[in-house]
């Protein structure tokens, strides 16, 4: 796999936490911010899916925005 080298700059904060986490997990830095890009690109596709997925199903029931937002209202009423 063909890699390429990238300059990122990080806040003295971040940083300390990011070498604080790849210590303790055996990792180096690069190592560390290529598995949280990869874990942030496949949450972001995930939830993508899901809501499109949703809007599909919205769509096919006729239902609208408003629709669904007060049923999820009136769910969150009942379980309180």
């Amino acid at each position: 796999m063909k890699t390429q080298t990238v300059n990122i700059s990080f806040s003295d904060e971040l940083l300390k936490d990011i070498d604080a986490v790849s210590h303790e997990e055996a990792r180096t830095r690069s190592e560390f911010i290529r598995e949280a890009a990869r874990a942030y690109i496949l949450r972001k596709r995930t939830w993508k899916g899901i809501f499109q997925t949703a809007a599909k199903h919205i769509k096919s029931l006729g239902l609208k925005e408003k629709d669904v937002t007060d049923a999820i209202s009136s769910y969150r009423r009942r379980k309180a």
